[in-house]
């Protein structure tokens, strides 16, 4: 290169994010943590079983599961095609949109059920392509359980007492239980007919969403969050006016269950789910601090899913929650988690003591001993009055001072960063897990 040319330097492009595809970040993904511990340690008290599916499945599997009229199959669910095998085949995949569907797949799939029942339990992001709102994203993720091969109302009773031990669990208090059953089959069909008739009656008052669904999906009308229909659609027919002897004596079971158990509910007529496959119990964890979208949990009974996804006739029921939905309300509730404090922090005179330090640290961390030491520059340690304001801010309960002079005598100093009443201590560098110990039986 000639010196006279002039060397143009360009800054490259700044990448950004999907839109509604949001990074966790500290200390927020703290809170995550927090939250999965809780549902983890839950999940075993209750004996379900974590199940982990792939994101991608067959698009067929949710225009099945899901159903194709359905709002998320027609316009939301992320869908390609994927690139053809040595036959010029092509398949059709989608990233999941919900949990169930592909839950049920996996154990039909691997006849998971074959020596009985089985209580499932999943975490894990979910996609769909809609608009981005408070509590709403294109990427979300729940928190799933699924109970398959019981029939019977006590177990619709024990997945909501697991959701309401877990709000009891984390602190969140702002949220309240509304149920209703759906029935079965021939039930909802007596019911669907009175409908559809009731809001031919009223077409004037209905709007276009509705319109759309009246004779696809009634009972999403039902649903409807539109205020100018509210008190049309509050007159129309009941499904537990239509429910017969058995679908009454299975509501009056779970109810008596969650009375017993001193869980307050609501009997709301209007909670419905649009999908045929749902049947009986269907119940949610509502709340008014979300705005619009005030669902925490939702869940039901699904009898009929795995016939129609191809697997033999099973009983299943289960419910999902929303991580960021969940997070979002114990911020306005002020239950939110509190980060794990650092235990402590290491304070390194000379950068050539590294090795040395470093191998005390270990120990401490073997211990069960949070602990992070100050990195050395390319010019060494900084000062020590530096280091320890590092040690300050990090939240740190100790500083542990490896210094030159105490190295030299194979000792440790310990200050307690947060009580100054506390007079420092030196250690033997030997004795720092038994110090440990200490500190361990003391929290």
């Amino acid at each position: 290169m000639h010196m006279d040319e002039k060397v143009v330097s360009r800054k490259a492009e700044k990448l950004v994010g999907v839109k509604g595809m949001n990074d966790i970040l500290p200390p927020e993904s703290a809170r995550w943590e927090a939250l999965e511990a809780t549902v983890r340690e839950l999940m075993l008290r209750y004996a379900y079983r974590n199940i982990r599916t792939p994101i991608l499945e067959h698009t067929a599997l949710f225009v099945r599961g899901i159903g194709e009229v359905t709002d998320i199959v027609e316009k939301e669910m992320y869908s390609f095609e994927d690139r053809s095998d040595k036959h010029g085949q092509a398949e059709h995949l989608s990233m999941r949109p919900e949990g169930t569907a592909a839950v049920v797949r996996a154990v039909i799939e691997s006849n998971l059920l074959y020596d009985g029942g089985k209580r499932l339990f999943y975490m894990g992001p979910m996609f769909r392509r809609e608009k981005p709102q408070r509590g709403r994203y294109r990427q979300f993720h729940q928190v799933g359980v699924e109970a398959l091969g019981f029939g019977g109302p006590d177990t619709d009773a024990e997945v909501i007492l697991l959701a309401a031990a877990l709000w009891q669990a984390i602190g969140l208090t702002d949220v309240r239980l509304e149920l209703n059953s759906l029935g079965q089959p021939a039930e909802r069909a007596l019911h669907r007919a009175q409908l559809i008739a009731y809001f031919e009656q009223h077409a004037g008052l209905l709007d276009e969403d509705a319109k759309r669904r009246l004779h696809s999906n009634p009972l999403r009308i039902l649903d409807t969050k539109n205020p100018t229909m509210q008190e049309m659609v509050a007159g129309a027919p009941r499904l537990l006016d239509f429910l017969g002897a058995e679908s009454l004596a299975h509501f009056e079971g779970l109810k008596a269950i969650l009375d017993a158990n001193g869980v307050a509910y609501s009997i709301n007529p209007r909670l419905v789910r649009g999908l045929d496959y749902y049947n009986l119990t269907v119940f949610e964890f509502v709340t008014d601090r979300l705005g619009s979208q005030g669902t925490v949990c939702a869940g039901g009974r699904y009898d009929d899913l795995i016939v129609q996804i191809g697997g033999k006739p099973t009983p299943a029921v289960g419910w999902a929650l929303g991580v960021e939905r969940v997070l979002e309300l114990l911020k306005e509730t002020g239950a939110s988690e509190a980060v794990a404090p650092l235990d402590a922090y290491a304070i390194v005179g000379d950068a050539k003591d590294a090795p040395r330090v470093m191998v005390s640290l270990e120990q401490l961390r073997a211990a069960g001993i949070s602990v992070q030491m100050h990195p050395a520059g390319a010019e060494g340690m900084a000062s020590l009055k530096s280091q320890f304001k590092k040690a300050d801010a990090s939240g740190g309960r100790y500083a542990l001072v490896f210094g030159v002079d105490e190295l030299a005598q194979g000792q440790v100093t310990i200050k307690d960063l947060r009580d100054a009443s506390q007079a420092q201590q030196s250690r033997p560098l030997q004795e720092l897990s038994q110090w440990a110990k200490g500190l361990q039986s003391a929290t």
